[in-house]
């Protein structure tokens, strides 16, 4: 379905997409994440997004809490490296309720200073319950490799200390510089008329005023590749092996999408999963991912196993990428790697709440949205000798980086 757009006089931009279910989505996506934290704000971002819902100039948090609940619907929030999310789901008699309760939260929350220090102890537990899972910490250190000595490779959590550090003006000052409507976007799935969604952003944004986005981002400095083995105290091995990826404006991306699919995406027939788990039982788990960001990216291919099976399983990795990088696709194995990508888009864009977050998180970034049509057009026209290029830049042995948990 086409989609709708406009702009407030105030910069706020607005994007809906019509939809036939019953239940409705919206949501604000900020254009600040980690990435925009200063050295003195590490996990600053996050921890802005959990106080977002603790009080604002006309409710407390309690009020926050029960506003959507008492209709049965659902209120959330994420953050990342580069956006801040708080979205809903709600029926479609609610759109009002929804938008009004996000826009007060977003534009005119307080953060008391006794909310921050119970938050608090939320957020240390959560990263010291991150900590515990190795699994899912050596991402961050992996990132924090290939991004050496900038914020993208800051954890999104932050760290204890720092978080001790945060004040109600802190919180206050960080929103102020980031939460302009300019760099904010209002997006809406549901079979809402474009109108009314426009005067209720206006409404309930009507005392905001426009501010020049000012874009104070630097790009990471040159990639350096590492190889780096941590003791922990774990009974398996945990690796990473991977590159810095494309940014989301290459036109290669989409290839290394595909490619990164075929190596070790959700399907069992990935080509790690049959080498490693499959024919040898050398891993429970191995996977590969691609994140693309505005101006870099992240490739990177993690698995666990015992200690005594990392070097095999190692040199059976960097063998499927040898294949890659020296063998060019048939056109059946072709056909069949874009049609087992499309049909995997194609399912999940049944979700209708991973497409009201995709169609926020698009538009805030590139004021623009791409629906799986278009996608499916871009993998269809990917040729064999585009695969084999992107995989010599990609896969090269000598631009790999390797992390180690033993």
């Amino acid at each position: 379905m086409d989609y709708n757009q406009h702009t407030l006089a105030n910069g706020l931009r607005i994007i809906h997409e019509p939809s036939l279910s019953k239940v409705a989505y919206a949501g604000f996506a900020m254009d600040a994440g980690t990435r925009d934290e200063g050295d003195h704000e590490q996990g600053m971002a996050h921890f802005v997004e959990h106080l977002v819902f603790k009080g604002t100039t006309k409710r407390k948090a309690w009020h926050i809490l029960n506003r959507m609940e008492n209709v049965g619907g659902d209120l959330n929030a994420y953050t990342n490296k580069e956006e801040t999310v708080v979205y809903a789901s709600f029926l479609m008699p609610d759109l009002d309720r929804a938008i009004e309760l996000m826009a007060d939260m977003v534009f005119h929350s307080i953060f008391p200073q006794v909310e921050i220090e119970k938050e608090r102890e939320v957020v240390i537990d959560e990263i010291q319950s991150y900590e515990d899972n190795p699994s899912e910490l050596i991402f961050d250190d992996y990132e924090d490799m290939i991004f050496r000595n900038h914020p993208l490779g800051h954890n999104i959590l932050g760290n204890p200390d720092m978080l001790k550090t945060f004040r109600t003006e802190h919180l206050a000052a960080f929103v102020a510089n980031h939460y302009q409507p300019s760099n904010v976007v209002l997006f809406v799935l549901g079979n809402f008329d474009f109108k009314k969604i426009v005067h209720l952003a206006e409404k309930y944004t009507k005392d905001l005023l426009f501010t020049e986005r000012i874009e104070t981002r630097t790009p990471p400095a040159l990639y350096v590749p590492e190889y780096r083995v941590i003791n922990k105290d774990t009974h398996q091995a945990h690796v990473m092996i991977g590159n810095r990826g494309y940014d989301a404006h290459n036109d290669k991306r989409t290839g290394l999408y595909l490619l990164n699919n075929i190596l070790g995406g959700p399907g069992m027939n990935s080509k790690l999963n049959v080498s490693l788990r499959e024919r040898r039982g050398l891993v429970y788990s191995v996977e590969s991912n691609l994140t693309s960001y505005t101006d870099t990216g992240a490739f990177c291919i993690y698995f666990g196993t015992d200690p005594e099976d990392v070097d095999t399983c190692l040199k059976l990795t960097h063998k499927e990428l040898k294949h890659m990088r020296d063998v060019k696709m048939t056109s059946s194995q072709l056909a069949i790697a874009k049609k087992q990508l499309i049909g995997q888009i194609g399912v999940a864009s049944d979700n209708y709440e991973n497409n009201a977050l995709s169609m926020g998180k698009t538009f805030l970034h590139y004021n623009k949205y791409e629906s799986p049509e278009v996608v499916f057009q871009r993998i269809e026209s990917i040729t064999a000798e585009e695969l084999l290029e992107v995989a010599n830049e990609m896969f090269a042995v000598d631009q790999l980086s390797t992390l180690i948990y033993r």
